[in-house]
């Protein structure tokens, strides 16, 4: 039995990585894909876990392939395109860590996953089906990504999404959130970051901004602050926590490694379960998250920046929150 089973992008972030003697900015080979990150970080943490996916029949889909099997992560489900390329995207970082993007997809071999293709034995398997909004932005794999979510549901397993929005991926930001909808109407669990939340919801509050999206029908609402912490909503019960006081050098994978943690401590529950976690409990979740998310940000990297168990919990003892 599976944990948890992705669908979506798995795909190669180059991320600076100084200068060359001449001068000329240098860039590393980095695995992404932000469900590709969630497992990763759910895997180091002692979960079960499968990816259903699609990279091209090139060097970077081995290394991919080979990134996902050295973490443990089934890969039965990724598939290998042989006329189109892997997904890639160039980060670029300000001078506080934080990120834009530049993505080579026009197409790339994740969106051209199709639902027969998908192996649903493997969701059949799992005990949560996670997928996000970047495998949304074009066919076919928005279909594959939404009907396999709705299989999901009807097997009766838990539904997580994360809208994961990048500007560059979308015909427009309206059509943007109507996938996301999509998404969200199947999801038990959402995560969203704050310009996710403004851009669905048409605010940035938390207690607002979660109440809207709960009414879409996910139990547990989860909001990503940045060093602002983390906030979740489970009916009319709230928690808020800080973020904790590290020094950030890249903020990539950060959100990830926070939903992963969060998955893995979810993935064992039902959803009456879910449904009944009380404030003590939501709040050790969120400072759980928010340690994961954290201590991502003082390396380099996504995947290769992810914590594992005891860095958590040393966090947790050691480091103080930042109170604003």
């Amino acid at each position: 039995m599976f944990d948890i089973t992705a669908i979506g992008e798995l795909l190669i972030d180059f991320t600076p990585a100084g200068q060359s003697e001449r001068g000329e900015l240098l860039f590393a080979r980095i695995p992404g894909g932000a469900p590709a990150n969630v497992l990763a970080a759910a895997a180091k943490l002692g979960s079960r876990t499968a990816f259903l996916g699609k990279v091209g029949a090139d060097a970077f889909g081995s290394f991919l392939r080979g990134t996902l099997d050295s973490l443990g992560v089934c890969t039965e489900g990724l598939l290998a395109n042989p006329d189109v390329h892997t997904t890639l995207a160039f980060v670029q970082l300000d001078e506080h860590g934080d990120r834009s993007f530049s993505f080579y997809r026009k197409p790339g071999a994740d969106v051209t996953l199709e639902f027969s293709e998908v192996r649903l034995d493997l969701v059949d398997e799992s005990r949560v089906l996670h997928f996000g909004a970047v495998s949304l932005t074009d066919e076919p794999s928005r279909t594959a990504t939404l009907e396999t979510a709705a299989y999901a549901k009807r097997r009766g397993k838990l539904v997580s999404c994360d809208p994961n929005f990048r500007a560059p991926l979308w015909d427009s930001a309206e059509n943007a959130k109507a996938q996301m909808l999509r998404g969200l109407a199947l999801a038990d669990i959402v995560k969203v970051s704050g310009e996710e939340l403004e851009l669905l919801t048409g605010t940035s509050d938390p207690e607002r901004g979660s109440a809207l999206l709960a009414g879409y029908g996910p139990s547990l609402v989860f909001v990503s602050l940045g060093g602002d912490g983390a906030f979740c909503r489970r009916g009319e019960l709230t928690a808020r926590l800080p973020a904790y006081d590290v020094k950030t050098v890249d903020t990539n994978g950060a959100g990830d490694s926070f939903f992963g943690a969060v998955l893995h401590r979810l993935a064992g529950k039902s959803l009456g379960e879910l449904r009944a976690l009380s404030r003590e409990e939501l709040e050790d979740i969120l400072s759980y998250g928010n340690a994961a998310g954290s201590l991502t940000t003082t390396r380099k990297g996504s995947i290769p920046a992810l914590p594992d168990e005891a860095e958590i919990e040393a966090c947790r003892r050691t480091v103080r929150l930042i109170r604003k």
